[in-house]
């Protein structure tokens, strides 16, 4: 069926409202517009569905939700009476429409026989990934676009391990999604009737995740001689993060100062450009209050509450925003200092990193003794290896990472945890405090210690239908091209991830990971180059890591480096 008749069929489905009818019946005429929204349907890949909101099988609404959510339930059906009966745990964030597409996936699941817990209010994703482990369910469902602009909603599927459901579970869900014909059709069983049905999320689950926090604390003493102290800036940037970032720091002793215009729920996100505490410019109002009353830091979590952005005071007094590498290697050198100095490091002991994150964290964890190990990017693969390692009792897992502000400590959740960073930061703080350390000074000794790593990663914007055809058309490319030196420094191997092959000269070795499209530079000396697309939006991201003795030298290496790179990407 051409787009045209997808949105005539759209347009004549009695399952529309009189708004719906008139949003569609505004865009008659508009070829372009049609094409986009009826073109083709929303994907379904491993990290769910995110797209733009409005009408058209294209985009996020109720209809391609409830669709989703049937092929989830014709899943889980398929599992058995058990599965059912456990059910699905359901969360949303503060964007348009995320509570009522969190009910209509409720409703179509109950009208399926199976059980639906929903949170009575907005909750984060590692409150999510924690009430599924509690209640020991089949599933769950975040409502969310995470980072993304205020335009986005989305659509996350976990599994019953708390983490973002398997590669392979997923694509027998999108099978069962494939067989429905149309996000309107009747093979939808999404009935009101069954409302009654839902099941609110006990009040118990959210006492426990604060409890379960509250014991993943390295330095209880520290924080309770300099805690009163402290002076944290917090933002929730109108998200998720407001209640639970402000209850652990609270729970432990600190008490954080709220910047008081994006406290309350705005899904226009009216006081950013785009609700990323990954950027600077999202932290401005924190840091100009930070400056005003003396702060030592400043966070900033972003909508569905799984990332953490940091500001802290440098030497000069000035406050900077750390990158998700910097904080990352701060997190992870003071987990790993402090367990070792309890005695809880062990050969077992285990770091999980996504391969574009900074090439530092390795040097840290050598310095330790400590094993790292690289996945794909998507901190479901941190889960799975915690899964496969930590639950089975082979290993220990200690620390997982992203470059893009995403963080876990503990075991309690299998998905970034902001709420957890947030608290591990604010304890840190309070720890090289007591001991006369300022936090600047703290990454100013490791890159002393493991000499200096900096981090880059730069996106090019794609649009329209075939905006995934192209970047991967890009990256594909660059697979059939031998590079043996970028900016002049040596390639000593490639890594094609597609293949899950690692190419030194003309010898091929198995990378022990799931294949994703992404090709990787490891350069001579250390560091790394890595293009590849983003599986949530449409960008094409290439990724920098350059080692050098001085930040100086990397930052001129890395300037040499990116300039030859572009100039390959571009070469046809």
């Amino acid at each position: 069926m051409g787009y045209q008749n997808e949105y005539r069929a759209f347009l004549a489905s009695s399952k529309l409202s009189v708004e719906e009818r008139k949003e569609l019946q505004d865009i008659a005429g508009n070829e372009k517009e049609i094409e986009f929204r009826f073109g083709k349907d929303l994907e379904f890949g491993t990290a769910g569905m995110r797209g733009l909101i409005g009408l058209g099988t294209n985009m996020m609404n109720v209809y391609t939700v409830t669709r989703a959510t049937q092929g989830l339930a014709e899943y889980i059906k398929s599992l058995g009476k058990k599965a059912r009966k456990r059910g699905v745990v359901i969360s949303f964030d503060t964007r348009r429409m995320s509570s009522d597409f969190a009910y209509a996936a409720a409703l179509t699941l109950t009208s399926n026989g199976i059980k639906a817990y929903l949170f009575s209010d907005v909750h984060p994703v590692p409150m999510l990934s924690f009430a599924i482990r509690k209640l020991k369910a089949t599933a769950g469902i975040m409502i969310t676009a995470s980072h993304n602009p205020k335009e986005y909603n989305g659509y996350k599927v976990y599994g019953s391990d708390g983490a973002q459901m398997s590669p392979e579970a997923t694509a027998v869900i999108v099978e069962y999604i494939k067989k429905i014909k149309s996000p309107v059709s009747g093979e939808i069983i999404c009935d009101v009737e069954n409302a009654r049905k839902i099941v609110t999320v006990p009040r118990r689950v959210d006492a426990a995740y604060y409890k379960t926090l509250e014991k993943l604390c390295l330095s209880p003493g520290e924080v309770v001689a300099m805690g009163k102290d402290l002076k944290i800036i917090y933002t929730p940037i109108h998200g998720s993060g407001y209640i639970p970032v402000t209850t652990i720091l609270k729970r432990i002793g600190i008490k954080a100062t709220l910047v008081p215009e994006q406290v309350a729920p705005d899904t226009e996100f009216s006081t950013v450009e785009v609700p990323n505490p990954e950027y600077k410019e999202t932290l401005s109002l924190g840091i100009k209050m930070a400056d005003f009353k003396r702060a030592d830091a400043v966070f900033g979590t972003d909508p569905d509450c799984d990332r953490l952005g940091v500001a802290i005071r440098g030497e000069d007094g000035k406050f900077f925003a750390l990158s998700g590498n910097q904080t990352g290697i701060l997190l992870l050198d003071y987990v790993l200092s402090r367990l070792k100095q309890k005695g809880k490091l062990s050969e077992k002991s285990f770091v999980v990193k996504s391969f574009v994150t900074t090439d530092m964290a390795k040097a840290i964890c050598d310095g330790y003794g400590v094993e790292i190990m690289d996945v794909p990017v998507g901190f479901k693969f941190i889960g799975e290896k915690i899964k496969t390692l930590d639950d089975t009792g082979l290993r220990h897992f200690v620390f997982g990472f992203e470059e893009s502000c995403g963080y876990l400590f503990g075991t309690h959740a299998r998905d970034k945890d902001a709420v957890v960073a947030s608290m591990l930061f604010a304890e840190m703080v309070c720890y090289y405090t007591y001991h006369g350390v300022a936090i600047w000074q703290k990454l100013k000794e490791l890159y002393e210690k493991y000499g200096y790593v900096y981090d880059a990663s730069v996106s090019t914007l794609y649009s329209g239908l075939t905006a995934m055809d192209e970047m991967n058309a890009v990256v594909d490319k660059m697979k059939s091209v031998k590079i043996d030196s970028i900016g002049g420094v040596k390639v000593v191997a490639t890594r094609n991830y597609s293949t899950a092959k690692r190419i030194v000269g003309d010898v091929e070795e198995d990378l022990d990971c799931e294949k994703v499209n992404a090709v990787y530079y490891e350069l001579s000396g250390g560091g790394f180059v890595c293009v590849r697309p983003s599986g949530t939006e449409p960008k094409l991201k290439t990724y920098y890591s350059v080692v050098g003795k001085t930040e100086v030298i990397a930052k001129e290496k890395f300037r040499k480096i990116k300039a030859d790179f572009e100039r390959k990407l571009s070469d046809k």
